[in-house]
């Protein structure tokens, strides 16, 4: 070899073992004049006090958003179906990232599953000569690299994958933002069992130990998530509900928050606790449905509407939270269905109502139930899309906003910003509307009907509000209302609306399953639950509002 092989070997070969370009000497002096410092892991933490910080430590997880992409169109574009297992690399490839290692368990693999792809996505390290490794490795026909590419596009191959590698060695604690993107995108991901790497729950990813036996656990872990498409789906899924729970922005900013905050006031500080989702409060005050429909009349045909809807009625108190002494709340769109449960089941001290009408008027109305129990409640008529509501800022503990989103049809965020304005902090709003993606929904349209739970037009009369549904919403979309509106989500599910009998949609859930489509939140209505932990963030959200 000579020189030649010596001048290569130190190019590309020293430089695979070689890691970030991190020094901790480098920050010294940062942290020598640094009251406190906050970590992503207990890696860098041991790392900071090996090196001498003795100051207050946070360590507090990298925050992440939540990216949903159209998968098929970007297996489109690499000429995929939706069956074809995809493997992904994402982000600057540098030798260190075990480019080499993932290639060569890749290889093995294909001679189990021939079709499987792997895509890199992100510029080549000068030291890494990439495509001369795909070429000798004969890897060319089911290994791509597709280069830098603008975020919408990165995001969307990340999307496209079922399975992400996101490996390194040596490292130095540092923490990798394509790795959470991945987990909160529901990818099954294998990472590298070193430094903050390791700290991840064993339950959200598989870990390859970085020796001797390395390329064969990559082998093992590739084919078995090739093999095992259930269990791929398994492991996203709770990748992603752990991303959510513990990754989440507001979540995050709350503990940087809180940590300057102890910080700046000499005091000791304690990570603050998740937000209690509002399922915590079910059970503790589960109303009886004969007790719902006992306030109903017959005579009037409202018996039969109730009983029509039960289980969203049940549900609806069941995650709707107790009240605390004093606690004051507000039914929107109150038919007095589950309103006197409001105060008699729920602790409610005062219950009002309101409804569609002239701003300014009010009605005082009274219920008996079929055991003689006597309910008042005190109606409060305006337009929820224009006026301003006729109650004092912070006066509620909690807002029912159930079957009315759905209706509206000019400015629903005026009406998201008046109820955050009547709330006071760390409120509840409990918001239920019916599902546009529900199975049934999905079902509807592709037998050629309308998805919509009601998309019927009302007949037209003299007076009142009408009564039809506007624009029903998605869950996510739901969420994303909140969001804007202020809440900090703490319940967002789906299920049962009306009581009536369910066509089999087993065939739709196939269709889910065969094109790796999620299958949750797919129930005929949602239920969410949002607690004011903020501002209003945003008037005129653009996925609403052209």
């Amino acid at each position: 070899g000579g020189a030649g092989a010596l001048a290569y070997a130190l190019r590309y070969v020293r430089t695979l073992e070689r890691g970030p370009d991190y020094e901790i000497p480098m920050l010294r002096s940062i942290l020598g004049r640094s009251r406190a410092a906050i970590v992503h892991s207990a890696a860098v933490e041991s790392d900071l006090r090996a090196n001498g910080f003795t100051g207050p430590v946070a360590r507090i997880p990298h925050g992440a958003w939540i990216v949903d992409t159209d998968r098929m169109a970007y297996r489109q574009r690499l000429g995929l179906d939706e069956r074809t297992p995809l493997i992904g690399i994402f982000g600057f490839l540098k030798p260190y990232k075990r480019i080499v290692e993932c290639m060569r368990a890749f290889r093995r693999l294909i001679r189990l599953a021939p079709d499987a792809r792997m895509i890199l996505v992100g510029e080549a390290h000068p030291e890494l000569p990439l495509e001369s490794m795909i070429s000798s490795m004969g890897l060319a026909a089911h290994v791509r690299h597709l280069g830098f590419t603008p975020i919408e596009d990165f995001n969307g191959y990340l999307g496209a994958c079922d399975i992400v590698l996101n490996l390194r060695y040596p490292t130095v604690g540092e923490s990798s933002g394509t790795l959470l993107r991945a987990l909160g995108m529901g990818k099954s991901v294998v990472v590298s069992d070193v430094g903050s790497f390791r700290e991840y729950p064993d339950e959200i990813c598989l870990k390859a130990p970085v020796d001797t036996g390395e390329e064969e656990h990559l082998f093992e872990y590739l084919n078995l998530l090739v093999s095992r498409p259930e269990l791929t789906r398994a492991l996203g899924v709770r990748a992603r509900a752990w991303v959510e729970r513990e990754c989440n922005w507001q979540s995050v900013a709350r503990r940087y928050a809180s940590f300057l905050e102890a910080v700046v006031e000499g005091r000791e500080w304690h990570a603050p606790e998740p937000a209690k989702a509002a399922t915590a409060a079910v059970g503790e005050a589960s109303v009886p449905s004969e007790y719902i429909a006992g306030w109903a009349p017959v005579q009037d045909g409202s018996r039969a509407y109730v009983e029509s809807h039960l289980t969203r009625l049940e549900k609806t108190l069941a995650i709707t939270p107790p009240a605390n002494a004093g606690d004051r709340v507000l039914e929107m769109g109150a038919y007095l269905q589950i309103t006197p449960a409001l105060k008699t089941r729920l602790g409610y001290s005062e219950v009002r109502g309101c409804y569609y009408g002239p701003s300014g008027g009010t009605k005082q109305r009274t219920v008996t139930s079929e055991s003689g129990e006597v309910f008042e409640c005190r109606i409060d008529f305006f337009d929820a899309e224009k006026d301003c509501f006729p109650y004092e800022d912070g006066y509620f503990s909690t807002v029912l906003c159930c079957e009315l989103l759905e209706h509206l049809s000019a400015d629903p965020m005026h009406m998201m910003i008046e109820i955050h304005r009547v709330l006071k902090p760390g409120g509840h709003l409990v918001l239920t509307t019916p599902n546009i993606v529900s199975l049934r929904a999905v079902a509807g349209i592709l037998q050629g009907f309308h998805p919509a739970l009601f998309p019927a037009y009302i007949r037209p009369r003299e007076a009142g509000a009408d009564a039809r549904h506007n624009r029903e919403y998605t869950p996510n979309e739901i969420k994303s209302l909140l969001e804007n509106s202020g809440y900090e989500v703490t319940l967002l599910e789906t299920g049962p609306f009306r009581d009536e009998p369910r066509p089999e949609h087993g065939w739709v859930e196939h269709l889910l399953d065969r094109y790796i489509l999620p299958k949750e939140h797919r129930g005929d209505g949602i239920y969410a639950v949002g607690r004011k932990a903020g501002a209003v963030r945003e008037r005129y959200p653009s996925w609403l509002y052209s």
